[in-house]
């Protein structure tokens, strides 16, 4: 990715230095990184709105009117994952990593893959 800003689902205050959240729709903040020509240029945070079961697309429009181009999660699922496709949000796929900077990372180098349908959970808080 050489320009553009990722959405990293985050654990508390979040922020490049922060944690990720195991499931995007439950987590308690969002990293927003700004990449311009190849490099992290701004880092700011967004507080997730709560939901409640069903309520999967709180989220997406949350980060789509935030102006967010990628979203890298562990797990979604199927409803929400294609309200972000269908919002012009590509949704990444890394379940291997806890911090938030080699995510990052690992997405402006071209090291992650667009999320697939197998890959998605049932919802419901789970990993």
């Amino acid at each position: 990715m050489d320009n553009g800003r990722i959405a990293i689902p985050s654990i508390e205050v979040g922020g490049l230095d922060g944690q990720r959240a195991g499931h995007f729709g439950h987590c308690d903040t969002f990293t927003l990184v700004d990449v311009k020509d190849g490099t992290i240029d701004k880092v700011s945070t967004v507080a997730n709105i709560t939901h409640v079961q069903g309520g999967c697309m709180v989220p997406v429009n949350l980060l789509a009117d935030n102006q967010v181009n990628a979203l890298v999660v562990g797990g979604i699922g199927m409803r929400p994952l294609m309200g972000f496709r269908q919002a012009g949000i590509d949704v990444y796929h890394d379940d291997q990593r806890a911090d938030i900077r080699p995510v990052v990372e690992d997405l402006i180098a071209g090291k992650l893959t667009m999320i697939v349908d197998d890959q998605v959970c049932g919802g419901g808080g789970g990993q």
